[in-house]
């Protein structure tokens, strides 16, 4: 009975549609459970796929970044490991059988990379799907557009300093350059981009006269004053010189005009002859000269065998005489006497030259006057042999102008700015101005730098002090470091570019603000080579600029050296009393323009080499700019960092 009564009690629980709810329930949870948990091991799947791909980007980015010459080495593909060890941390991530493997189709020029890894999941494994096998790919190539790249090069005395036994400074900054070029190049490649290098070497100048000549040679002065010196002479007692006085002059004869009919006849006293004798007999004997026109003057100068200075001044005037001859008058039966060097040019006497009166002096070199002197230019701004009286005891020497410059007008200040609204402060810091060209005045060109006839003045025989007296009878050569040629942007060959680095010269004090200057006004779109940096690349593409700032050391200004400031103990353009604050000065105008150069959209890159990455340098450079080196494998790392960003190293894929 009961059991009758029990499925009776089941089958109505089964009829009854009001329990369907607790079993549809049931299976509703253990699906949600499902597809929550799906979603959560999806989203940590995500997640380290993310985290996966941004690894391998960085793996293959590092291993590019670490090519050299040699091309895709072992110690790049460790690099690009490290990377992507580093920015993927297995443990952390929770997955296993992590790898990441790198290769090359074209000797480093594009980096391919795969990576993989497990994620174990958490709840999917209830459903039998225990794990996530990841994998991912990734290149990274230089992928070059336009660039123009100036190189702004110390080539002081010290580069030529012995660097690690084996080389010189300036030997590891050849080698640098040379493997610049040589990465960008391969950047390049298979591309339509272009790239141009112009070059500013300097150290206590720049040499751009000619880049300045070939652009309009009334940028250059015709006319400077110099620190230097003159001669001064004395009169010798006994003097060998002497005055010649008037010369006759030179004849030529005539003998044609015997019976001539017509011309200007001039009849003496009027009196007629009816022989010849006695009209001869009667001629006047007066034909002393007289002088009538004007008078020339020349004088030359020379030292004899003795060392004298003899000075001749040669005058020529003009001179007059009478002449009288006598001639049978026409088809007449008398004679006349008649003045015949007023007569046609077919008189019997002529004179063919000017009698001349000649004075020579004779002097003996006394002593040299040190000065201030003033200079014509014009010929030697063209590059043309000049004689100079500056030689020994007073000779003339010939000097040609290498090409070096002294900066046009500036001010002595302490402090120099640029700002995007006003420029340069103090506004007329000529120096300063990488744009303006020069208006007409001298205040406003560029000088020749002029180191054969350049002199700072002592105080004594010792030539220990300087003076400061405006003359002195004491004085030295100040000598002048020239740089080799500076180069405008242009596209070159690797054996033109290779032959410009080998062609670098050291000499010379470390005037940093003297390269910058010139390293912005031949990357200016707007100063005076404009025409040459704006000139469009054939693609159409936009162009990147960049000035790279190479040097070994600190500013280092001379007092009493011929420089791009001129003589600065006698010249003081920069200084107040030719020293105080001198290289604080150059260091503020240093700055200004380095700013100056950044405001027009140049990425500005320092290397400090074999010294101190100092805060002007660090300063000077754009952000993330600035790289110390300390031994040549650092200089070439520096540069390579440059080349790859200048040739736009990026995630390909």
């Amino acid at each position: 009975m009961k059991s009758a009564n029990s499925l009776r009690g089941v089958m109505r629980f089964l009829h009854d549609i009001r329990g369907n709810i607790m079993p549809m329930a049931a299976i509703g949870m253990v699906a949600m459970a499902g597809m929550v948990g799906g979603g959560v091991d999806v989203s940590r799947a995500y997640m380290v796929q993310n985290r996966l791909q941004n690894a391998c980007d960085a793996g293959v980015l590092a291993g590019r970044r670490a090519v050299t010459e040699s091309g895709y080495t072992t110690a790049a593909k460790a690099q690009a490991d490290n990377f992507f060890d580093t920015n993927f941390d297995e443990a952390g991530e929770g997955t296993t059988q992590t790898s990441f493997s790198t290769t090359t189709q074209d000797d480093g020029s594009t980096i391919d990379g795969v990576a993989s890894t497990r994620l174990n999941t958490v709840v999917m494994r209830l459903f039998g799907f225990e794990r996530f096998n990841l994998s991912v790919d990734c290149s990274a190539s230089m992928s070059l557009g336009n660039s123009d790249v100036v190189m702004v090069l110390d080539t002081t005395g010290s580069m030529g300093w012995d660097l690690d036994g084996t080389q010189t400074r300036i030997q590891a900054l050849r080698v640098a350059m040379k493997d610049f070029y040589d990465t960008v190049s391969t950047a390049q490649s298979g591309g339509n981009s272009r790239v141009r290098y112009g070059f500013v070497p300097y150290s206590s100048s720049v040499n751009v006269g000619r880049l300045l000549y070939d652009l309009d040679p009334n940028y250059l002065v015709d006319q400077w004053t110099y620190q230097s010196r003159e001669a001064v002479y004395e009169v010798e007692e006994n003097p060998t010189g002497n005055q010649t006085g008037w010369e006759d002059p030179v004849y030529t004869s005539d003998n044609s005009v015997s019976d001539v009919t017509s011309g200007p006849w001039y009849y003496h006293n009027g009196v007629r002859y009816r022989k010849k004798r006695d009209c001869n007999n009667a001629r006047p004997s007066d034909t002393s000269w007289s002088n009538y026109g004007g008078t020339t003057t020349n004088t030359t100068q020379e030292i004899n065998s003795q060392g004298q200075r003899v000075t001749t001044t040669t005058t020529s005037q003009l001179q007059r005489r009478r002449d009288y001859d006598c001639y049978k008058y026409a088809n007449r039966q008398f004679y006349i006497i008649v003045r015949t060097q007023e007569r046609s040019q077919d008189s019997v006497q002529i004179a063919t030259e000017d009698p001349t009166y000649e004075t020579v002096t004779t002097t003996v070199f006394d002593k040299w006057e040190y000065k201030a002197v003033d200079y014509d230019t014009s010929v030697f701004k063209t590059f043309s042999a000049v004689n100079t009286p500056t030689g020994t005891d007073g000779a003339n020497q010939s000097s040609t102008w290498a090409g070096c410059i002294q900066e046009r007008d500036t001010v002595a200040e302490d402090t120099f700015s640029y700002s995007s609204t006003d420029g340069i402060s103090p506004a007329n810091a000529r120096d300063l101005d990488i744009d303006t060209a020069p208006v007409g005045t001298n205040q406003s060109k560029w000088r020749p730098m002029w180191p054969e006839i350049s002199y700072y003045r002592t105080t004594d025989s010792t030539n220990r002090y300087y003076s400061s007296a405006s003359t002195s009878d004491y004085g030295r050569a100040t000598g002048g470091s020239c740089p080799i040629a500076s180069q405008l942007l242009t596209t070159m060959t690797e054996d033109e570019f290779d032959a410009y680095a080998d062609s670098l010269r050291t000499q010379g004090s470390t005037y940093h603000d003297i390269g910058m200057i010139w390293g912005a006004r031949l990357s200016s779109p707007s100063g005076i080579f404009q025409a040459n940096v704006n000139t469009s690349p054939s693609n159409g593409g936009a162009v990147a600029r960049h000035i790279i700032f190479m040097t070994d050391g600190q500013m280092s200004p001379t007092t009493g050296g011929q420089t791009a400031y001129g003589v600065e103990w006698h010249d003081r353009r920069v200084t107040d009393n030719g020293y105080s604050n001198q290289r604080d000065r150059h260091s503020a105008r240093f700055l200004a323009v380095c700013q100056a150069a950044k405001a027009k959209g140049i990425r500005v890159w320092v290397i400090a080499f074999a010294s101190a990455l100092t805060d002007n340098l660090e300063s000077c450079a754009s952000t993330d700019s600035a790289f110390p080196a300390a031994n040549a494998a650092q200089l070439n790392t520096a540069f390579q960092e440059i080349a790859k960003d200048v040739g736009e190293l990026r995630v390909t894929q």
